[in-house]
């Protein structure tokens, strides 16, 4: 009997990586699929060849299976039953972003995760890039000296069509989460106020507020500035966002594509020039994990062998969550909010 035995939660295309990922380890099986409509289960299970049982009820699901891992691959409005299921049914959970729709949601995905000692891990992918993981790298190596500004700038015309298009704060709730959680990685710092302006272009397709720019106050004493659309035609930036750290002694840049760099103050007596001059310092390449979905999914397989946390554990990734529905709170009453109540 394989070492993880798997149920997979909502079988839409999101979910093909998450499968075609289990079936390349030799300590996973897939024993069930779930899915409100079983028809997408069933043409899941068509596409990989798999035998495993096909439901519309994981409580069901889980019974039948003994399976001890769930993939919540769902919507985020069913992330909180789908977690509080699997982890109450003594299964570990990997799921998607968010954690949950709510604060109070999450902190109770928390709290029962305590209860029962199941692993709850949030998928960020975002983290796991050798140029990501080569500018925290020279922001906390110490490069360019205290951070005292981090800005990162996210303009994607995505198309989509289906949920997002309808959701009230596309851009906020869907996608900023993973900007948001990119600062806190560059950094180690994390939330402890923000202020946002959310609004919706001419030329928008979404229902809701598809462009933000939110102000974010660090626990380093930094500020993180967010400018975002989910509507910008032409232009447009990496997914990984555009990103600049200004620190005492230069700046760090990462394009979001190629390798990050820093220009920092040239060595030497500079304190008679207006304009000091710089010499640029090359990232190190020192991270040798996989990218993307792979790589966080690696290291949450990683944390159950080892016995330990993984790095986008629910307690760990609430402060991003909480930089999103604090944003959506400021937004909605035009006020800063103070965030260190949130988690």
């Amino acid at each position: 009997m394989s070492a993880y035995r798997i149920v997979v939660a909502g079988c839409g295309g999101m979910a093909r990586t998450w499968v075609e990922y289990a079936l390349a380890r030799e300590d996973a099986e897939i024993v069930g699929l779930v899915d409100i409509k079983a028809e997408f289960a069933q043409a899941m299970a068509d596409r990989y060849g798999l035998t495993c049982g096909i439901y519309t009820d994981l409580a069901q699901a889980l019974a039948e299976t003994g399976a001890n891992l769930v993939f919540d691959v769902t919507i985020p409005a069913s992330h909180f039953a789908v977690c509080s299921t699997a982890l109450n049914a003594g299964a570990s959970v990997f799921g998607e972003k968010p954690m949950a729709e709510t604060m109070e949601a999450a902190r109770e995905l928390i709290g029962i995760a305590d209860r029962t000692g199941g692993s709850y891990a949030v998928m960020q992918n975002r983290r796991y890039d050798p140029n990501i993981r080569a500018l925290r790298g020279l922001v906390q190596g110490g490069a360019i000296g205290k951070t005292g500004y981090v800005g990162a700038d996210f303009f994607i015309g995505a198309h989509f069509g289906g949920f997002r298009d309808a959701m009230d704060s596309p851009l906020i709730l869907d996608m900023a989460i993973h900007t948001f959680d990119q600062a806190r990685f560059i950094t180690g710092a994390d939330p402890v106020s923000v202020y946002c302006h959310e609004f919706n272009p001419p030329g928008s397709w979404y229902a809701g507020n598809a462009s933000a720019i939110c102000v974010f106050e660090m626990s380093d004493g930094s500020v993180f500035c967010y400018r975002g659309s989910w509507c910008a035609e032409g232009a447009q930036t990496s997914w990984e966002s555009q990103w600049r750290v200004s620190g005492e002694r230069g700046t760090a840049i990462w394009d979001g594509a190629g390798a990050p760099y820093a220009e920092v103050v040239a060595s030497g007596d500079q304190s008679d020039k207006f304009i000091r001059g710089y010499e640029r310092v090359e990232a190190a390449f020192e991270w040798e994990g996989r990218s993307g979905h792979h790589g966080c999914l690696d290291e949450m397989f990683a944390s159950l062998t080892e016995g330990r946390r993984a790095e986008t554990d629910c307690r760990d990734n609430v402060k991003s969550m909480a930089m999103v529905l604090g944003a959506i709170d400021s937004a909605r009453t035009g006020v800063k909010v103070d965030l260190r109540g949130y988690y």
